[in-house]
């Protein structure tokens, strides 16, 4: 399939993505064959392709409303919103709000949390490698001058807060473990990081969000437990702090003289 001179770029990604339009003027089929039959045929290989490409990005969304829910939930995202990158493992970076306001999907208030989760996991996994902060060099770190100090955080760190408990809600789906009934009256907040080759995605104590969120910003330690007290005044910095070395999120820690 070819395109004349005068083709209007834009006129073919929208009918490229919307069904209900015509085939845009100026294409060319060869062999004789009718432009229309060749069009609706690359436009159903492409829309398949992205939905494909969702519903491996975000599994347990799909679990949680089941396959056919989820690639008609795709499909609609599809005809919104096109990808900015050839990248597929860019696509999806607006599905969480997408799904947040997807009328559809109400009945689970949570899915628009768990996509923001799946997307930190994607994004995790391709983030660039790096060797993290050994337990040694954090044994060695002089606590009653951490106040002042400033970290540096693993590229593939990633923090997500919600009113569910999506960590739950994810690693039960991830496992297929559906053993015990799952209480959906508490939130979680969610720390992705993979220093190695293994994503680890465990749950920060209240406030761990905004605590990590403020060490990106690269505020001090003490303004971070002020970022994070501020919110949540039970914030435990000590359960954070142990967190964040098990899951080994630092590259460094950079402490004034």
């Amino acid at each position: 399939m070819t395109a004349s001179v005068d083709f209007d770029q834009g006129a073919f990604v929208r009918a490229l993505l919307d069904p209900e339009l015509p085939t845009p003027n100026g294409l060319e089929a060869r062999r004789g064959l009718q432009p229309e039959r060749r069009f609706a045929v690359y436009r159903n290989n492409v829309c398949v392709g992205l939905v494909d490409a969702l519903a491996e990005r975000f599994p347990v969304c799909r679990q949680l409303v089941g396959d056919e829910f989820f690639r008609a939930m795709a499909r609609c995202y599809v005809r919104d919103l096109l990808p900015r990158t050839p990248m597929l493992f860019d696509y999806g970076n607006d599905f969480a709000d997408f799904v947040s306001s997807f009328e559809p999907a109400r009945e689970v208030p949570y899915l628009a949390d768990v996509a923001q989760l799946e997307y930190a996991v994607g994004q995790s996994y391709h983030a660039e490698n790096a060797a993290p902060l050994s337990m040694d060099a954090l044994r060695a770190l002089p606590f009653d001058r951490l106040a002042g100090a400033t970290a540096e955080l693993h590229p593939s760190t990633h923090v997500v807060a919600s009113q569910y408990p999506i960590v739950s809600i994810w690693r039960r789906h991830m496992s297929d473990d559906d053993a015990a009934q799952l209480e959906l009256d508490h939130g979680e907040e969610a720390l992705v990081v993979r220093p190695h080759l293994t994503i680890n995605v465990t749950a920060l104590p209240v406030g761990g969000s905004a605590f990590v969120r403020a060490l990106e910003r690269g505020e001090a330690f003490g303004q971070a437990v002020d970022a994070a007290s501020g919110l949540t005044p039970e914030f435990d910095l000590t359960a954070c702090l142990q967190a964040l070395f098990l899951a080994e999120a630092f590259l460094a820690v950079n402490v004034s003289h």
